[in-house]
């Protein structure tokens, strides 16, 4: 018995000095570590010293400190009878595990204290090798949770924001004639309307996704979506051109952010082998969202019977009731949006590991039960997370009020998403926007300008048809007689009306020049585009009409009388079949991408992102030339539903490439400089190819067909992501 307590002291004893000895060799490395930081060591000794403590076997596992012991030695009994100096050695060290630390969750002594003393390049550089890890895991792992039920439900959810989106592009066009009538917009004012709403959505598809980027994809989304919501229902109540302006241009602000932020959310949810096709899926619900526009165009605004008034003040025509009816997909994804998660790539990009984890198990649970195989487990236990590199922010000391602290924050997020924008022209992604700006640039200014000059064209064919079709009546006198008939399309000149009744009757298009009115009464009178030029009247009476003083162009009254004059802008078309065809026109356009988006989804993964890219715009380019022989409006029907389905191949493998060259934490920055480039090159475009409308064939031909192909080629100089990970 004596023998076995001697044993057991001694091995007390042993432990004992074990546990001092290995607590003087830490404090000594402790402090070796820190006097070569004093001293200024660089990478290369820093590197050797890390070598020195590996050699040691010495490690950090858990947050707890220990050493390479036999299991015997290590055995409770050994512990058992521990001091006080042992006790503070044993939670001396103690610290945080940090998830993807080192090799299997070790990291090396001192580690916390390393990168303290690390400049950012190598930080970055530490950085970068987590996210080229993270991404190899995180393809392996989307491939497990597979493709099914929850892709299809985001599918949906995200396609109302891209129909939104698509909605919002010709909700402009079909609103602007019927509202320039309503609102008594001049012609020098009416383009602002569609010039407006383009510079609101370029604006906030550079904001929105830079945000995205800062505070997460589903955030952002639900924000823009929410802005356009409300703008674009709120400018069908208001009366004024200037207030109407207004929304128009925080409608386009919101919708700005759907197309960066909808394309980078939906591809951090598919594996490699999907990404191509159902990103091109994707894209049909923009079409979706112009066939949508234009039907219930052709639906509800020629219905002017569906209109009421309060007063002549407060006038809610059908168009109204049209731009309501295209914010429901707006209003539908944002409903939808908030049951769907944060994307988890982002997460994982944050530093967010657990939600991340949560949100995939989410997506693998859910796609296992759709197929019918609720047991099987999620094995991922543990993925990769990035370095954090802490970003240092100056905040003034003087932030008590409230807008001080609303100032520093919203600055502090656009210096973040300045610098993120700035990061897309660094090494290795430099190269890839520069390319990738010619491209959208180009790809927009001819598309965009084209699908402006073919309607244009189609209405100046319509108007020289009109035009040529107008009656002209000189020196006609007419007296005692009663107009109760609608005169349309006529030019009445030096002609004399005397004791002539004017009652309940439509002038369109009428202009009278030179002519004298004596004794007449014009009573229920409803005008579109007529004009009194010099004309004379004389005991003249005027009842309930719509005539202004504008419609009167150097004219003279003697003792006349204005009686319930109507004030505003009077819509009355009621036989004018001009508002159908517009919408037919675009219907038909819209429609004529769907065999391109088709294609493009089937192919995409086949032949190739940069081979659709580049053949579809220089295809396009050739097509051009057939612009030649479109001289009737059924011919330009036909070469504008040929152009729109060869450009949509473009368009589909353009976004596809443009997520996939970019890296997780400038995604949806890049794509929404990108597309705000493609606004700008948008307005460029209707202001250049607009102002030839009627001049000539030649330089829109030429011009378009030039940057097309150019486009084309450059972007066949674009790297090849098909068997590439979302980086």
């Amino acid at each position: 018995m004596e023998e076995s307590y001697k044993d057991r002291t001694s091995l007390v004893k042993g432990a004992k000095d074990i546990a001092k000895e290995v607590k003087r060799q830490a404090v000594k490395k402790m402090n070796k570590a820190v006097d070569k930081a004093q001293d200024g060591y660089t990478q290369r000794s820093y590197n050797r010293f890390q070598d020195e403590e590996d050699d040691d076997d010495y490690y950090v596992q858990g947050g707890n400190y220990g050493i390479e012991a036999n299991d015997d030695e290590g055995s409770s009994e050994a512990t058992e009878g521990h001091d006080e100096d042992d006790e503070i050695y044993e939670g001396e060290y103690q610290g945080i595990p940090n998830m993807g630390q080192g090799k299997d969750g070790m990291v090396a002594l001192g580690q916390s204290m390393h990168d303290e003393y690390k400049d950012r390049r190598e930080l970055e550089t530490e950085r970068k090798a987590d996210e080229e890890e993270l991404a190899q895991q995180y393809e392996l792992i989307i491939q497990e949770c597979g493709h099914g039920r929850f892709q299809w439900a985001l599918f949906f959810v995200l396609g109302m924001a891209l129909m939104a989106d698509g909605v919002e592009v010709f909700v402009v066009g079909f609103v602007l004639p019927s509202a320039e009538t309503d609102m008594c917009i001049p012609n020098s004012g009416s383009g602002w309307l569609g010039s407006i709403v383009y510079l609101g959505m370029m604006v906030g598809a550079f904001f929105w996704g830079g945000l995205a980027d800062k505070v997460g994809r589903r955030q952002s989304l639900l924000i823009c979506m929410s802005v356009n919501g409300f703008f674009a229902f709120l400018s069908s109540f208001v009366q004024g051109y200037g207030f109407f302006l207004f929304c128009r241009l925080f409608s386009g602000f919101g919708i700005g952010g759907a197309v960066p932020i909808v394309f980078s959310y939906f591809s951090e949810v598919l594996a490699r082998e999907k990404r191509g096709e159902h990103l091109s899926w994707l894209c049909m619900f923009w079409m979706i969202g112009g066939i949508y526009a234009s039907a219930m165009a052709w639906a509800i605004i020629p219905h002017y019977g569906w209109s009421f008034s309060m007063g002549s003040a407060y006038q809610f025509h059908s168009w109204r009731v049209f731009v309501i009816v295209c914010a429901l997909p707006c209003v539908s994804s944002v409903v939808a949006l908030t049951f769907m998660p944060e994307s988890p790539r982002f997460l994982l990009e944050v530093g967010k590991h657990d939600e991340a984890w949560m949100i995939l198990k989410q997506i693998h649970d859910t796609n296992m039960r759709a197929r019918g195989q609720p047991e099987k487990v999620f094995t991922v236990n543990r993925i990769k997370t990035p370095k954090q590199i802490d970003e240092l922010i100056e905040i003034e000391s003087d932030t008590g009020t409230w807008y001080r602290r609303c100032l520093v924050r919203i600055r502090t997020e656009l210096y973040g998403i300045w610098l993120t924008f700035m990061r897309c022209f660094n090494y290795p992604v430099k190269d890839n926007t520069i390319k990738l700006t010619a491209v959208w640039f180009t790809l927009s200014f001819g598309y965009y300008g084209l699908s402006v000059w073919f309607p244009d064209v189609i209405k100046h064919l319509q108007s020289d048809e009109y035009a040529s079709r107008v009656k002209h009546f000189r020196n006609e006198e007419v007296s005692h007689f009663v107009f109760n008939f609608t005169l349309e399309n006529q030019i009445h000149s030096n002609g004399e009306y005397i004791n002539d009744r004017f009652i309940m009757m439509k002038f369109k298009s009428v202009t009278f020049e030179d002519s004298l009115f004596k004794n007449c009464v014009f009573e229920d009178i409803t005008s579109l585009n007529t004009y009194f030029r010099n004309c004379t009247f004389v005991n003249t009476t005027f009842y309930n009409t719509d005539l202004e003083q504008y419609k009167f162009v150097d004219s003279d009254f003697i003792n006349c009388t204005f009686f319930h004059i109507r004030t505003g802008c009077q819509i009355s078309f009621d036989d004018d079949y001009s508002a159908y065809w517009i919408y037919f026109v675009n219907f038909l356009g819209t429609l004529a991408v769907l065999p391109g988006n088709i294609v493009s989804a089937l192919l995409m993964d086949r032949i190739g992102r940069l081979t659709m890219l580049g053949g579809s715009m220089v295809l396009s380019g050739i097509s051009c030339f057939f612009l030649w022989f479109g001289t009737s409006e059924s011919m330009m029907i036909g070469m504008l539903c040929l152009y729109n389905g060869l450009t949509i191949s473009a368009w589909n493998s353009l976004d596809v490439i443009t997520v996939e060259l970019y890296p997780t934490d400038r995604r949806a920055t890049g794509f929404g400089f990108l597309n705000a480039l493609c606004k700008a090159a948008a307005v460029l475009g209707n202001l250049i190819f607009g102002s030839l409308v009627g001049i000539t064939k030649a330089i829109p031909i030429l011009l378009a067909s030039t940057v097309l192909v150019c486009g084309g080629l450059v972007g066949l100089r674009l790297p090849d992501t098909r068997t590439q990970v979302l980086m």
